[in-house]
């Protein structure tokens, strides 16, 4: 049963809103110039050499200047990247490209970027701060009429939020401050759970639920708090599975995994340049040119975020280069087999996610903590400084030209 409606900005007989909840959080990165990520990371470092080797007229193009960023444009370095990118202009740039780094771009599409400021319109550097060995990142995906995907996405990477329909939503760090400390709850929260449900309540256990339960309205996403310990209890136990299976191995999870006779295979090699892909659904086939996988679930190839079909999206963005310009076009010339092991795993992690789906629908119904006890226990209003992100710098950031910069 659909979860009715809220009435406000945190409030509505369905509960209070993510954005109470989660207080803090950080619009998605723009990138400026596409080129700056790819599905591999060798195609990265050979757009760089390039760029670097090009000058004046020609280096500007390849750069692909905006009113953000051009190659004159100082910039200070990417917090914890420090000297590893440079902070002078570009256009002065001779050294080798900087390492890059796996990011997730979308909510399922993990892919490279080149972690250097001076190549990022917006980079949002206050993510940058806290990303680490215990963030992890919750993604709301916009709202698009009649959206039957998943509300949230969670994932240890750092995420670029992109919007497959368009329409951004915003991205939470689960804690505030590096090392896992501060939770980005709201205040009186993690004290309210704990008095209702038990000490074992923890952040973690907190984003668990937001998982499981979130739920669209037209102020937002909504999150019904159970008043039943046997239904937080649940909730919990499969938002933890959701958490798993979107971490993809981090964190010392299991990646994600389907069951032996159910397990896709490679039964066709896919061609160095497939142009098309295809789905037969009564033999369950996904076919690349003249590639073959099966078996792959309905559930796989029917999964929307936005509206838009993941599996498609995802072999889109691998094969839509032969037309590109620019940097653009500096791409593997053939069909590398990492591109079949990430796609055999995201077709897995799809399935599973689709399989989890009644499950979360039947956590909508039951006895809720309303919103006079939030704001009793002082959940509710949120204090403007838990909005805000809180000042982490236990050290100079280098700034702009080399200079250290006074934050």
């Amino acid at each position: 049963m659909a979860a009715p409606a809220a009435a406000g900005p945190g409030e509505g007989p369905c509960g209070p809103l993510l954005d109470d909840l989660m207080p803090w959080s950080v619009r998605p990165l723009r990138t400026g110039r596409p080129w700056v990520t790819a599905p591999d990371a060798a195609s990265l470092r050979a757009r760089w050499e390039r760029l670097v080797r090009a000058a004046g007229p020609e280096r500007d193009q390849l750069f692909g200047p905006t009113r953000a960023r051009t190659p004159q444009t100082p910039v200070a370095a990417l917090p914890g990247f420090g000297p590893s990118t440079g902070t002078g202009r570009f256009a002065r740039e001779q050294g080798p490209c900087p390492e890059p780094v796996r990011i997730l771009h979308g909510p399922f599409d993990e892919q490279w970027l080149i972690p250097d400021h001076r190549l990022i319109d917006v980079a949002r550097p206050e993510l940058w701060r806290v990303a680490d060995g215990q963030q992890l990142f919750v993604l709301e995906h916009g709202r698009v009429p009649q959206d039957t995907g998943p509300v949230l996405s969670v994932t240890a990477l750092l995420p670029d939020g992109h919007s497959p329909a368009g329409r951004p939503g915003r991205i939470r760090p689960l804690y505030r401050r590096p090392g896992g400390t501060e939770p980005n709850l709201a205040p009186g929260l993690l004290a309210l759970l704990r008095a209702r449900h038990g000490d074992a309540v923890t952040a973690e256990s907190v984003l668990a639920w937001i998982l499981a339960a979130t739920r669209r309205s037209p102020a937002g996403c909504v999150v019904p708090l159970p008043a039943d310990t046997a239904r937080w209890s649940a909730g919990v136990e499969l938002g933890r599975e959701l958490l798993r299976l979107q971490l993809r191995g981090a964190r010392g999870r299991q990646r994600p995994r389907l069951p032996g006779g159910r397990r896709p295979y490679v039964r066709a090699a896919v061609p160095a340049a497939p142009s098309e892909l295809s789905y037969d659904a009564e033999d369950e086939v996904l076919s690349l040119g003249s590639g073959r996988i099966s078996p792959v679930p309905a559930g796989a190839w029917d999964f929307r975020v936005g509206g838009v079909r993941m599996l498609e999206l995802w072999f889109e963005r691998r094969a839509a280069g032969s037309g590109a310009g620019g940097l653009e076009a500096v791409r593997p010339r053939v069909w590398p087999q990492e591109w079949t092991s990430e796609l055999l795993e995201l077709i897995a992690l799809l399935a599973l996610l689709a399989e989890l789906r009644p499950r979360q629908d039947e956590l909508a119904d039951g006895p809720e903590i309303g919103m006079p006890e939030l704001r009793a226990a002082g959940v509710l209003p949120v204090a403007a400084p838990a909005r805000r992100p809180a000042s982490v710098l236990d050290h100079q950031e280098e700034g702009p030209d080399g200079q250290f910069a006074l934050l």
